[in-house]
């Protein structure tokens, strides 16, 4: 295992339909880890062999400590620090985050009409997610906008994406509907493939394959026309037998995959007690696809 994803908060400020039920609780603070917490665990996690590290939530930006664990987590020696956020509190920090090392931003935006924006994520806030995305993108950030696909909601936009890809310079990923949490329910009705997804592109423009590394979860394709497309086909295309990440939850737990619960606690354990708790953790990683989990997406980490 060679990537980490760290969950600072289960926490949002966003009510995407497909994420988070109705009337969720969130863990109270006095649950989450620290920032030191955070700081030496990922540390002694780096010194074990983790090379990048990707911050998650909920949306870590809400978390009122979130300056604080960054700045700690910066202080290690990372082959990549990457960002995964719903970009709405995001352009205020973009200098802190650059100042850090942070370079690689995530950002989700499932549409590119506010009115649909609004319908999908609950908010009414796309303009400020759309001027951070391009704000990432200004100051030098490597920028993915990461948009989940739904039938008779989105789908129609893929040459929409496709044009704004072009036109910015920013590569654009789509995104399956998993069989996570709430999505569970109506998994069938707004099921899109990847593989209609591309087809769909198709019938305007040409799209030439990529190559990806090894334990990337996309597969990308690049149009004459500029766009930078990749897809993440977890449901249709499971890439089980190359993942690569574990997971840190807001709580301390370190779990081997985001459709099992199965982990270890870290929280409280000696660092010399950690090559062992890896191992026990890596016996956990399931060898195929998972079918569902019932666990709503904010409480596991995007």
């Amino acid at each position: 295992m060679r990537k980490l994803r760290v969950q600072l908060t289960d926490a949002c400020n966003f009510r995407c339909f497909y994420c988070m039920p109705e009337g969720t609780r969130f863990q109270p603070a006095r649950n989450l880890l620290t920032p030191e917490e955070i700081g030496d665990i990922c540390e002694t996690l780096a010194d074990l062999g983790i090379e990048e590290v990707r911050v998650t939530g909920g949306e870590p930006t809400v978390r009122p400590e979130f300056d604080r664990i960054m700045t700690r987590l910066a202080r290690i020696a990372w082959g990549k620090f990457a960002l995964t956020t719903n970009g709405y509190l995001l352009r205020g920090k973009l200098p802190m985050l650059r100042d850090l090392g942070c370079t690689s931003i995530n950002i989700s935006m499932d549409s590119l009409d506010a009115d649909r924006f609004r319908a999908i994520t609950g908010s009414g806030h796309f303009a400020e997610v759309h001027a951070a995305i391009l704000a990432a993108k200004e100051m030098g950030f490597s920028v993915k906008v990461n948009a989940i696909v739904f039938r008779g909601l989105n789908d129609a936009e893929l040459p929409d994406f496709s044009r704004f890809s072009a036109r910015y310079g920013i590569e654009v990923r789509f995104l399956e509907l998993m069989r996570v949490g709430p999505s569970e329910k109506d998994h069938g009705e707004r099921f899109v493939t990847a593989a209609e997804m591309i087809g769909r592109l198709r019938e305007t423009e040409e799209l030439i394959a990529v190559e990806s590394p090894a334990d990337s979860t996309s597969f990308g394709f690049s149009t004459a026309s500029g766009a930078r497309l990749g897809f993440i086909a977890s449901e249709s295309q499971p890439f089980c037998g190359t993942c690569s990440r574990l997971r840190l939850s807001a709580t301390g737990r370190l779990r081997a995959c985001l459709f099992s619960d199965a982990g270890v606690e870290l929280r409280g354990r000696d660092r010399l007690d950690y090559p062992e708790l890896v191992h026990e953790t890596m016996g956990l990683k399931p060898t195929g696809r998972l079918p569902r989990i019932l666990q709503p997406m904010n409480q596991i980490g995007g």
